[in-house]
């Protein structure tokens, strides 16, 4: 027996459902599933605080916030992930008995010391093969600063934004995102060593 048939792989319809009822969150990566660790408060803070802004802009619009909650499924040749982003934007929704999306136009992550790795690299990565994402943000806790990676006839390009002044143009959804809003309450410090 290969070492791969002996990790016992789970189906992609036994994560969903296990998801449903699962006191933790776990993401899903062609068979193999992660236990998602908490996140400290200024975390939440900011990707609320960015769920909040982009939604109060998109009322009355076709395109649809969601939160931390809704997995994202990536179908990749060979495999397919589900990863739960911060926030995302969809502007063709899929059906509400779903609990993915599989067309966001904007991504949103938030990023820490613990999750930085993955999250500006295999998650940016896969992310970037959506063919519906405009841009992918990844929002900094110890600073007031974004980076947008933006898909342009070249391919996606990086942009940043810095300062409690800048605005982040997000006309793949028709808005605009101030980042005074997104860090409304946040009081910058350096993270934490993790104990």
């Amino acid at each position: 027996m290969s070492a791969a048939a002996r990790l016992n792989l789970v189906p992609v319809e036994d994560y969903l459902a296990g998801e449903l009822i699962s006191p933790v969150k776990h993401e899903y990566l062609g068979g193999v599933v992660y236990a998602m660790a908490g996140a400290r408060n200024v975390h939440n803070t900011i990707a609320s605080n960015t769920l909040v802004a982009v939604g109060s802009r998109l009322h009355g619009r076709p395109c649809r916030p969601f939160n931390s909650d809704t997995k994202i499924r990536i179908d990749l040749p060979g495999h397919i992930r589900f990863y739960y982003p911060d926030a995302s934007v969809s502007r063709r929704p899929n059906p509400p008995t779903d609990s993915f999306q599989d067309e966001p136009a904007v991504l949103f992550e938030v990023l820490s010391r613990r999750t930085r790795r993955i999250d500006e690299g295999e998650k940016k990565d896969a992310y970037l093969t959506i063919p519906s994402l405009g841009v992918c943000v990844h929002i900094e806790q110890e600073t007031a600063a974004v980076v947008a990676f933006r898909r342009t006839n070249d391919g996606f390009v990086r942009e940043v934004y810095q300062g409690l002044d800048a605005v982040l143009p997000l006309g793949e959804i028709g808005i605009d995102l101030p980042l005074a809003e997104v860090y409304e309450t946040v009081e910058f410090a350096p993270e934490p060593e993790d104990e």
